[in-house]
């Protein structure tokens, strides 16, 4: 006859089990459960590589508490019969060390990682080479004349009808830094960049491209090739939100910003303003239009405004 003798398992080798499953669980979520919408942009995923990471630290957190919580009010529970207080436990150094080191880490290694995504997706680069005014930063990239246009187009009188812009300062001191944004390409490949004026306002956006004059209220790019935003907001704080590209920046009133992404998937993506800007913020959305190469090289084309022809004076004799 055998009798099977019940071994009692050491309490350590049940919590190292519990730890392994819950870290297990918490990477197959993070691998295997997105709540992220379709990426569409070629900083999508390098944030859904953060987010995936963080969303796997919460699923071990938030399983390890409830579990440890349902198991203390079931295990602990006042049995039928009893009215005595419980057995006056005081004092675990060890696991106040482990409840407190653990934290420590997860945090610090979270800031870290995030630091490094940051850097990554370009939301450290520096923008000396913008270091120009609002109006004279323009000027400098578009001729001194493609931000008049806008302007004139969305409100001439909130300058006195004078839209023209003004040139760079002459003390260097005294001009406005143009603030940076994630995705801010280097120089070699701003050269071949996609630049668009973006002016945010109560309650719209409003595109303009320089190099064409076109002016929509729709953001039109071409897939795989890098945007660049020049945001400015003409009255409070504004945010360009685009959750499909991962990317959000504010739109600050007298702090231009520079903002630069690469589309990667042709289609139509809401654009949303995420900073609380007035009684209509709720309304004040957009889309952006991700075309073919070729798709976008016609819209250019069907959009470019035609020149208006020049009126000969018949009347003027030609001087011998």
């Amino acid at each position: 006859m055998i009798v099977l003798a019940a071994v009692a398992i050491p309490t350590a080798l049940v919590t190292l089990l519990i730890g392994m499953a819950l870290v297990l669980t918490g990477l197959w979520v993070g691998e295997n459960v997105s709540l992220l919408p379709q990426d569409a942009s070629s900083n999508a995923p390098v944030y859904d590589s953060l987010f995936q990471v963080l969303f796997s630290i919460g699923t071990i957190l938030f399983v390890g508490i409830v579990g440890l919580l349902v198991f203390s009010l079931i295990r602990f529970r006042r049995r039928p019969g009893e009215s005595l207080d419980g057995a006056a436990i005081e004092g675990n150094l060890p696991l106040e060390i482990l409840w407190t080191a653990i934290p420590a880490v997860v945090v610090l290694f979270v800031g870290i990682y995030s630091y490094d995504i940051y850097e990554r997706m370009g939301g450290m680069a520096s923008l000396n080479h913008h270091d120009l005014g609002p109006q004279s930063e323009l000027a400098h990239r578009h001729g001194g004349h493609g931000d008049a246009m806008v302007m004139a187009s969305i409100s001439a009188s909130d300058s006195g009808g004078d839209t023209t812009p003004a040139g760079p300062s002459s003390d260097p001191g005294s001009r406005p830094r143009v603030w940076g944004g994630i995705g801010v390409p280097d120089q070699a490949v701003e050269a071949e960049a996609v630049s668009v004026d973006l002016t945010a306002m109560q309650f719209a956006f409003i595109f303009h491209y320089p190099d064409t004059n076109i002016i929509s209220g729709e953001l039109h790019v071409p897939a795989g090739r890098t945007v660049e935003l020049h945001m400015e907001a003409r009255d409070v704080i504004h945010a360009f939100w685009v959750p499909q590209f991962r990317l959000k920046q504010d739109v600050i009133p007298g702090q231009p910003t520079v903002l630069s992404f690469t589309a990667t998937r042709p289609g139509s993506y809401p654009i949303v303003c995420a900073e609380l800007c007035g009684p209509y913020h709720g309304g004040m959305r957009s889309t952006v239009v991700v075309h073919e190469p070729d798709a976008y090289e016609a819209w250019l084309r069907q959009n470019t405004p035609t020149a208006s022809p020049t009126v000969a004076n018949s009347g003027t004799t030609p001087t011998a």
